[in-house]
């Protein structure tokens, strides 16, 4: 319903704190939202798990969102998202909003018709990623590359040392020498590398992050659902962990520049 202000909290969740890179994107269009980012860093990462461990964890750190009042709950995670979604959905009621590869808009803009895909081994194997490709990739080379240990880097705040360099060259070099002039950030940690990977790839490739499109259809549904908060106050943040709340305040801190408090859940 138009002009309503619905003052319950959305919930966010990843395996760690790579969906940190989307809150920035859902706050930054949603301002007066109150938000809930639960990094499920106890069972991270979730990238090199069999699927029912990720479908069972994402099962879990729904529920608890859920049971602190989300009105709705972003899939911070590509690799949740294609091993989860669809269990999500058929459990829960609430608006469930999931991360997907940008393939569609990556290909309708490369000029070299070829694409690179950075993304989680789980990500790169799944379902999911493989209709995108089927959908989306016609006429041109899609490439997808998993990027084991990205994750882990990024989780340490490690952006820029020179293990993640090497790593970074290691899966981004192969992409540009094949023509690939666009690269898809497959996974929420990326973006946090954005300077870097952008640095190793050269100014004629196009990077894209798909945050901004997925905080549109977070504001889409909301909306759609009678649920936006159309106040003009600041909405709040809280943050949980169910790994150990010092260090991933830590992490949390440092990736976000102010300090934060992070509570515990299992």
């Amino acid at each position: 319903m138009s002009g309503s202000i619905s003052t319950d909290p959305v919930g966010v969740f990843d395996s760690g704190v790579g969906g940190l890179s989307l809150l920035a994107d859902v706050r930054a269009l949603l301002p007066a939202e109150h938000l809930l980012y639960a990094a499920d860093s106890g069972h991270a990462p979730y990238g090199d798990k069999p699927q029912h461990v990720i479908i069972e964890r994402s099962l879990a750190v729904t529920r608890f969102l859920l049971g602190q009042g989300a009105k709705a709950v972003v899939v911070a995670c590509n690799t949740a998202t294609s091993a989860a979604v669809r269990a999500l959905r058929a459990e829960f009621t609430q608006p469930i909003v999931a991360m997907e590869p940008a393939i569609k808009p990556a290909v309708a803009g490369s000029k070299t018709r070829v694409i690179g895909v950075l993304a989680t081994t789980q990500t790169v194997a799944g379902d999911n990623i493989a209709r995108l490709k089927e959908r989306f990739g016609t006429g041109a080379e899609v490439l997808l590359q998993a990027c084991p240990g990205l994750v882990e880097r990024v989780e340490a705040c490690d952006l820029a040392g020179p293990h993640t360099r090497a790593l970074v060259e290691r899966y981004v070099r192969p992409l540009v020498e094949r023509g690939a002039d666009t690269l898809v950030l497959g996974c929420t940690h990326y973006p946090f590398l954005m300077p870097l990977i952008g640095e190793i790839a050269g100014p004629g490739v196009s990077i894209i992050n798909p945050g901004p499109a997925v905080a549109r259809e977070l504001r889409r549904r909301l909306e759609v659902s009678g649920l936006l908060n159309t106040s003009n106050k600041a909405g709040s943040m809280r943050y949980w962990t169910s790994g150990a709340p010092t260090q991933v305040s830590s992490a949390i801190s440092r990736l976000q520049g102010q300090t934060v408090q992070v509570e515990s859940f299992r």
